[in-house]
């Protein structure tokens, strides 16, 4: 997110916050505010070592959320600085017991939907292959979220699914949230009967 005022905003509704470092993404960032209430996480794609703990220290990141081929080892270093998330694109015929050589390596896997390029489509993927999902390490819920999936994700089960990942479902452009609408999907998904 670029408009800080938003942050603020979102801050008090999310448990964490994004924050993109991947140069060819139209959300890319290249400062961040500090944050008082949520985790500041910074999204990479295929980055080295020293690029992400050049942005840890810049920002203060409290996690990093990695989205290409990043090996286990380099997870492994920078879970020793920072919680690590690491992104798996899904579709039909994803093999689940590839992510078990990360288990021991990050705190949370991202399911989002496959796609040929890097970041967000915007479409959801069948969520009923999460039940292939048999692993340790929890996980958050990716792709396609919008407003009118509210009670498909309230009735989402599985042992190990952690949260959601908001994000194109609720923008204006790009790095331009809808806090109106985030205000009353999270409403809608917490307070229900």
């Amino acid at each position: 997110m670029r408009n800080f005022k938003q942050v603020k905003e979102v801050e008090l509704l999310a448990d964490f916050v994004g924050f993109i470092f991947h140069q060819n993404s139209k959300r890319f960032v290249n400062k961040t505010p500090k944050l008082k209430f949520a985790e500041k996480v910074g999204v990479f794609v295929n980055p080295t070592f020293q690029e992400v703990q050049r942005h840890i220290a810049i920002h203060s990141l409290d996690v990093v959320q990695l989205h290409g081929q990043e090996s286990p080892e380099l997870c492994s270093f920078l879970r020793e600085k920072v919680k690590v998330i690491k992104v798996f694109g899904v579709d039909k015929t994803f093999n689940f017991k590839s992510t078990t050589r990360y288990d021991s390596f990050v705190d949370f896997f991202l399911f989002d939907t496959k796609t040929p390029l890097y970041g967000g489509s915007g479409r959801q993927y069948d969520w009923s292959v999460l039940s292939n999902y048999l692993g340790d390490t929890p996980f958050f819920l990716s792709g396609g979220i919008r407003p009118s999936l509210v009670n498909t994700i309230r009735n989402f089960k599985h042992s190990k699914f952690r949260g959601i990942d908001l994000n194109s479902g609720f923008e204006h452009s790009p790095s331009d949230k809808n806090i109106d609408k985030l205000k009353e999907f999270i409403e809608q998904l917490t307070n229900h009967e």
